[in-house]
């Protein structure tokens, strides 16, 4: 099977959020055309994942994340990371993955991410430890803020642990699409 990563381009639009749609997830076009904006301005790098030519999954890097430690540190983060489920235990997520540090280690020696607390995470969460994320020491966080002992929240998308990972300097032979 051939696999192929390039960056978030308008036709591919319709397809992802079929794809999602498909699922039962609540990701529309909108959301694309958003990022498509955002990459176009600089603000983010969305890579898509095709095998055979079909969409798989995509990662996407916020260069100013909202996260207040990765943005005082000056730490990109990878945010919205999807395989769809069939392409699953194909490499693609380990692909999408190097790609995205690859890309951050050319502006930054740290990669960050946040990942969900919920079981629907334990896949990324054994993932992101195997590719050596650490906690970043700054506890759970809701929607971007920090929590106290004794908060109450829900447990949902919003509920985060913070990792990072100290990039090196050789991320091997992974070509990045321009």
């Amino acid at each position: 099977m051939s696999a192929l990563i390039e960056r978030l381009k308008t036709e591919r639009i319709e397809e992802i959020a079929a794809a999602f749609a498909k699922l039962g997830w609540n990701k529309p076009a909108s959301q694309y055309e958003r990022y498509l904006e955002e990459q176009d301005s600089g603000l983010r790098v969305v890579l898509v994942a095709t095998l055979e030519g079909v969409f798989a999954g995509y990662v996407t890097v916020v260069w100013e994340t909202e996260y207040e430690p990765f943005r005082a540190g000056r730490i990109p983060e990878i945010v919205d990371f999807n395989v769809l489920p069939h392409f699953r235990r194909k490499g693609i997520g380990t692909m999408l993955m190097a790609a995205a540090e690859k890309l951050i280690g050319e502006r930054s020696a740290i990669a960050g991410i946040g990942v969900g607390m919920d079981s629907d995470y334990g896949a990324a969460q054994i993932l992101y430890a195997k590719r050596g994320y650490l906690p970043d020491g700054h506890g759970l966080h809701y929607d971007n803020r920090k929590l106290k002992y004794g908060d109450v929240v829900s447990v949902d998308d919003s509920l985060c642990l913070h990792f990072t990972k100290k990039l090196s300097g050789n991320l091997g032979n992974i070509t990045l699409p321009s």
